[in-house]
């Protein structure tokens, strides 16, 4: 009785226990299936990502490089026009201006057509046989001066070029080594133009000397013209003195016996 009791015992837990497996199966075959991932590697993708990335550093590159040049154009314009510091304006006017003074301070006849034409008149081309001695004398002398006068003029306008020499020189040499050593184009400009002006100014004093020595020069010539009729004239008075007549002396008191 035991025995089967538990033999049919046995039995019935053994039936018991299939639903249960088959629930599990069941639940175990109705779950969706599971599948591994993996990282799928896409080698033609990367290389076009490598080279759309280094074509975007060389644009870069070249905005920066553009950006560069652009740079360096506008320093180089700013050195192009970068005014010369040096300046020698104001000693070549003053220098101009002396010697413009010293030229008017001429003695006598002054560097003017009015004067000339005036002067002249009077004491040059005026000497007539009627003119007394006195007259003739007067006008020897006035001509005398001028022509003293005029040699002084010119050797103190060449005393004043002499003396610019040294300064002249030393803005010669300010202005090459300022040409030479400039930073632009505008600086090199201005350095030759105020060399320029400094060899005007050099030659505006040989002009002066010129017409120093010329008016000194012409003074002298119309003096010896003025001089020759000066003489004539003056024979002209000695002429029209009477004849010598030889006549008697009488000496110690004589008769003439």
């Amino acid at each position: 009785m035991g025995g089967r009791f538990s033999a049919g015992r046995g039995y019935a837990v053994r039936y018991r226990l299939i639903p249960a497996v088959v629930v599990i199966t069941f639940t175990v075959s109705s779950s969706p299936p599971v599948h591994a991932q993996w990282a799928v590697y896409d080698g033609a993708n990367h290389v076009e990502n490598v080279l759309i990335a280094a074509r975007t550093l060389q644009q870069i590159d070249n905005q920066i490089t553009s950006l560069a040049n652009q740079a360096q154009m506008l320093v180089n314009q700013g050195r192009n026009l970068a005014s010369l510091p040096l300046s020698t304006l104001s000693s070549l006017q003053s220098t101009i201006s002396q010697t413009t003074a010293l030229l008017a301070q001429a003695q006598n006849i002054a560097y003017s057509v009015q004067s000339v034409e005036q002067q002249y008149q009077q004491a040059y081309s005026s000497v007539s046989s009627g003119m007394s001695d006195s007259a003739l004398f007067s006008q020897a002398q006035t001509r005398w001066q001028n022509s003293v006068g005029g040699f002084e003029d010119a050797l103190k306008l060449q005393a004043r070029v002499v003396g610019n020499i040294p300064s002249d020189s030393s803005a010669m040499t300010q202005l090459v080594s300022a040409s030479q050593m400039s930073t632009g184009a505008l600086q090199a400009a201005q350095a030759g133009n105020q060399l320029m002006a400094l060899q005007s100014r050099q030659l505006s004093d040989i002009q002066a000397e010129l017409a120093a020595n010329g008016r000194a020069t012409a003074l002298q010539q119309a003096r010896d013209a003025a001089t020759e009729a000066e003489s004539d004239a003056q024979y002209q008075h000695f002429s029209q003195h009477d004849a010598y007549v030889p006549g008697a002396v009488s000496m110690f008191g004589s008769n003439g016996n």
